[in-house]
């Protein structure tokens, strides 16, 4: 069904666009008795307004051009006080990849830090109500996300990780499943085959397991390449991997986490020449490494256009359906892996 417009509210009133306009601005202009009847009459036949054509319309009046740059916002719920330089460096790479986009398509990105400033939610839903803020781009969060305080009749969202429930927002993340079989194939072409995969619990937990999912299915379909048992740590600590690479003896190591592999030199392990390493994530670490590049740029442009297009369809509140888009990682050469002899 077609979205009432203003115009159609005019000729139902007998009262002009311009008084109908303003009265659903509540405008001084109009007398309080027709700006209540306008208001009760868009109310009953549904009206919502497009919050994009009146900032564009401000902007216009104001500036007395026709170009606009909205602005959307860029949440960051932790803040970079409270993550590791690793994930620092992915969080960065979103909001470039997303500052770009919105650029490309006339939009401004202002990142928003809540989680060092203690923001609450009330204060930030009057921040960004005030200031004309619709859009809201959400970086992945350590914990749980919770933004339920915010009005979110007022705000489109979408989270640039893989699951969000307070509220269920839209979402854009990697396609950790894919990802892993597309890190699993590789080291077999090239000669591996006693694989083991080094995780850490809480990060394993928020995917709901898609990188261990992958990794145990992958070897059950292909009975040849023998699976080793996955070593998932609450956090990884030095004396435990060293005890299970020597126990397991896996010849290449899949983790995040690069300084794992100076634990396994100090295990006797020489790369590339005896041991494989890979990267499950190379933009997390300063060390060259072969692994998958997980495109958090991508991730950050995909998630504002997908943004952008709710903003221009008037889809703000929380989604009856939300849906996850995913994108799979690129697998990259480098010196930590080496093509082994038959």
């Amino acid at each position: 069904m077609p979205a009432t417009s203003i115009r159609e509210i005019a000729r139902t009133l007998g009262l002009s666009h311009t008084t109908v306009s303003e009265a659903l601005r509540d405008s001084p202009r109009v007398n309080a008795i027709t700006r209540r009847r306008v208001q009760k009459a868009a109310k009953a036949a549904g009206y919502r307004p497009n919050p994009l054509a009146g900032a564009l319309m401000s902007e216009m009046r104001r500036a007395r051009s026709g170009t606009f740059r909205g602005v959307l916002a860029i949440l960051d719920l932790d803040g970079p006080d409270n993550r590791p330089a690793s994930s620092n460096r992915y969080h960065r790479e979103v909001v470039r990849g997303a500052s770009a986009r919105a650029a490309e398509l006339g939009f401004k990105a202002e990142t928003i830090v809540t989680g060092t400033n203690g923001i609450s939610d009330t204060r930030l839903d009057t921040i960004l109500q005030t200031r004309g803020i619709r859009g809201l781009l959400l970086l992945p969060i350590a914990n749980k996300a919770d933004l339920s305080g915010l009005d979110w009749s007022h705000f489109a969202g979408v989270y640039t990780d893989y699951l969000i429930e307070r509220p269920a927002l839209h979402a854009v993340c990697s396609d950790h499943y894919r990802s892993m079989v597309i890190a699993v194939q590789r080291l077999h072409e090239m000669g591996y085959h006693r694989l083991g995969l080094v995780l850490q619990a809480p990060h394993d937990a928020r995917l709901l397991h898609r990188w261990e999912a992958a990794f145990h299915t992958y070897h059950e379909h292909h009975s040849k390449k023998e699976a080793l048992p996955p070593l998932v740590l609450p956090e990884l600590d030095r004396k435990t991997f060293m005890r299970w690479f020597k126990a397991k003896r896996p010849d290449a190591v899949l983790c995040h986490r690069a300084e794992v592999m100076e634990w396994m030199q100090e295990s006797g392990a020489r790369i590339p020449e005896t041991h494989g390493f890979c990267c499950l994530n190379i933009t997390s670490n300063s060390a060259p490494c072969a692994g998958l590049d997980l495109q958090p740029a991508l991730l950050g442009a995909r998630g504002v256009e997908l943004l952008i297009a709710a903003l221009h369809r008037n889809d703000c509140g929380v989604p009856e359906h939300p849906s996850t888009t995913t994108i799979p990682a690129i697998w990259v050469d480098g010196p930590t892996l080496q093509r082994k002899q038959a």
